[in-house]
Order: C-alpha cells, then sequence, then structure tokens
C-alpha cells in the first residue's frame, strides 16, 4: 500500500511537473501573437503590456525548476521519468528564452511605431504564424511523448530560417536604395531574427522530445528526411 502511495504521488507530480510546463508555453505562444500584432496594427500599449508580462515567464520558469529539482532529490526517477524531469529543465529554458525574445520584438516595435511605416508586414507574420506553430507542436510533441511529431517540428525550421533570408535581403535592399530607411530597416531586421531565434528554441525543444523517446540525440547533426530510427 506505501509503495503504491508512493508510485501515485510521483504521478500527481509528473503531472503539475507537465501542466506548468503547457501553462508556460501557452503564454509564450500568446507572446508571439500579441508581437507580431502588436507589430502589424502599430499598437505601442499592447507592446508595452507584453513587455510588462515577461515577469510572468520568469516566474514560472523558477517555479517549474524548483519543482523538477525537488522531485529529483526526493524520489530519484530512473530511465524515462528521470529523461522526462531532466528534459523538463532544460525545455523550460527554451520557454523563458523565448519570452525574451517576444520582449525585444516588442520594444523595437515600441520604437518603429514612432515613425512611419516601411513598408507592408506580409512576410514577418507568416515567420511568426511558423514559429508559434512550432512552438505549439513541440510542447505537444513533450507532453504526448510523440517523436514523429518533433522531427516535423524540425523540418520546419528550414521554411522560417528561408522566410528569414527572404526578409534580410529584401531590407538590405531598402537600405541601399534609401539611406533614410536604415534606422527602421535595422529594427526590422532584428525583430526577424528574433523570430528566427524563438523558432531554434522550438526545434531545440523537439530534439529533446527526440532524445527522451528515442534515446537518440540528433543535436548538431543534420537528420535524413526519413525517419530516426
Amino acid at each position: 500500500m506505501e509503495r503504491e502511495h508512493f508510485s501515485r504521488h510521483f504521478d500527481e507530480e509528473l503531472t503539475e511537473i507537465r501542466n506548468k510546463l503547457l501553462e508556460m508555453g501557452g503564454k509564450v505562444e500568446q507572446m508571439i501573437s500579441d508581437a507580431m500584432k502588436s507589430l502589424v496594427e502599430r499598437d505601442s500599449d499592447l507592446a508595452r503590456r507584453l513587455i510588462a508580462t515577461d515577469h510572468e515567464i520568469n516566474h514560472l520558469e523558477l517555479e517549474i525548476d524548483e519543482k523538477c529539482l525537488q522531485v529529483l532529490a526526493r524520489r530519484q526517477p530512473a530511465a524515462r521519468d528521470l529523461r522526462f524531469i531532466t528534459l523538463a529543465l532544460k525545455i523550460v529554458t527554451d520557454l523563458e528564452r523565448i519570452g525574451d525574445q517576444c520582449t525585444s520584438v516588442a520594444k523595437r516595435v515600441v520604437e518603429l511605431n514612432e515613425e512611419p511605416p516601411l513598408k507592408p508586414y506580409i512576410d514577418l507574420p507568416r515567420m511568426s504564424a511558423a514559429a508559434a506553430t512550432m512552438v505549439k507542436e513541440a510542447l505537444d510533441a513533450f507532453v504526448r511523448g510523440d517523436a514523429e511529431l518533433a522531427i516535423k517540428v524540425c523540418k520546419e525550421d528550414a521554411f522560417v530560417d528561408s522566410v528569414n533570408e527572404q526578409i534580410q535581403r529584401e531590407l538590405l535592399t531598402f537600405m541601399m536604395e534609401d539611406p533614410s530607411s536604415i534606422t527602421r530597416a535595422m529594427k526590422l531586421l532584428y525583430i526577424s531574427k528574433y523570430m528566427e531565434r524563438i523558432a531554434d528554441h522550438a526545434t531545440n525543444v523537439a530534439e529533446m522530445v527526440i532524445f527522451m523517446v528515442k534515446g537518440k540525440d540528433i543535436r548538431h547533426t543534420a537528420p535524413p528526411s526519413g525517419e530516426i530510427a
């Protein structure tokens, strides 16, 4: 009976960690959406509210870290449970950094909104939507232990990279043709880079899910287009 109680309580603790990660993930997904909305709609108030909420992400990071360390110390988990907790500690860091990137976008938006718009925003929203989808899918893959979904996320990073490169080329052309656009173009270049980094963090999470499920570390490798055995 004591062993059954121990097992049930341990499962409850793992569920709590999983739910907190999902809560944090939902908040950063909303931050990505709000960051781009504040840019497209030139909504500086929304951007400032986003900057002010970054502390919520930082608080969740500390809360999840503390819970994971408590479970490691008290339960001494093994095998898959140990991988789950140690990867949760890493994933929470990626989520916190995504929040930081969104905050950086919002700061550039506040600055940009003080000047006339440089161009219609078409590719940046596409990039933002793709990055947000990658974050959601990476977290879904983690919670479900779905290596195939994680592999899909890794492949999607190439699209975000290609859009980032396209935006950089276009903005460099703006700067060469019109020096008065340099300040605004540079801020948009930063925003594009922030979004590209968000996708990179989602890829990090996906790679860790593959390790958790398959025991295969694919970081710093170029996986083939097929299955990861």
